[in-house]
């Protein structure tokens, strides 16, 4: 039991310790990214609004998609982009972090650096997007339903697991990075795959009832439910769904740091 604590405890005790050099490290990469552009860091906010409404012209007006709640084209726009604020904070860390630990190689030769953070650093940068889409999303809510749903009160209990899951998946996948240099370009389509077989860009009723208790196993799928039940059904997420995702989370969040932690030591021989 105290080895199951220690295990709990310890990644999230080294993140707090070096929370100063995360965020450093956080806001570099931001600006860094879009240094000298015209728009600086509000690209912050474009690039993902602009993915969304790509996926929204070629679902919503091009082929028509509607969610049986609401078959307007405004409620499509709501249901598809409540599931992709979950979404897009995990795709930027997940397909960012096979490389982060190459693109960092001059910090993993300095003993004193943790070299822990660097995943950590993608999760928060994909949470500060997700943050500013949350606030665009909930305008969006007033403008076209009068108010933002009390129920929005439950997002950090949605979050917080979501950080959880993604931090455990960034140091799996970073780790595995150092070793398998391929791994950045797999994960595109491993990431494209993984986001068609989420109904995010269309209604779960679609999908074959013989086959949604299996899809219902992908931790991403009961986020988006989770998300859409708060911001758009005003009511809370299924607690039962809720508590299995939180177990989910603190498992790989857990298992992904043992797995970056026993590498670790066998990164600066190898980068």
């Amino acid at each position: 039991m105290a080895l199951l604590v220690k295990a709990v405890t310890y990644p999230v005790a080294t993140t707090w310790r070096n929370r100063g050099l995360i965020r450093t490290m956080v806001r570099r990469d931001i600006l860094g990214r879009y240094r000298g552009s015209f728009a600086g860091v509000f690209w912050t906010v474009i690039n993902p609004l602009l993915l969304m409404l790509t996926y929204f012209f070629v679902f919503g007006i091009v082929l028509r998609a509607r969610f049986a709640g609401d078959t307007s084209r405004s409620g499509f726009a709501l249901y598809f982009l409540a599931g992709m604020l979950p979404w897009l904070a995990f795709s930027e860390a997940a397909g960012r972090a096979p490389t982060v630990l190459i693109e960092h190689r001059n910090f993993i030769k300095k003993l004193v650096f943790a070299v822990e953070t660097l995943p950590v650093n993608l999760v928060i940068s994909g949470l500060v997007s997700e943050a500013f889409a949350i606030v665009l999303y909930c305008v969006f809510l007033v403008g076209s339903r009068g108010a933002a749903p009390w129920t929005v009160l439950w997002l950090p209990a949605l979050i917080v697991p979501q950080i959880l899951f993604t931090a455990g998946v960034a140091w799996f996948l970073s780790a595995l990075g150092v070793f398998l240099r391929d791994l950045g370009q797999i994960i595109g389509f491993l990431l494209t795959l993984w986001f068609f077989l989420t109904p995010i860009c269309y209604p779960e009723t679609s999908l074959p009832k013989e086959f949604l208790p299996l899809f219902s196993l992908n931790p991403i799928f009961t986020l988006v439910r989770a998300y859409r039940a708060i911001l758009l059904e005003n009511r809370a997420p299924d607690f039962d769904s809720l508590w299995r995702f939180w177990a989910v989370a603190i498992a790989v969040f857990v298992l992904g740091h043992g797995w970056f932690y026993k590498l670790r030591k066998t990164f600066a021989d190898i980068i």
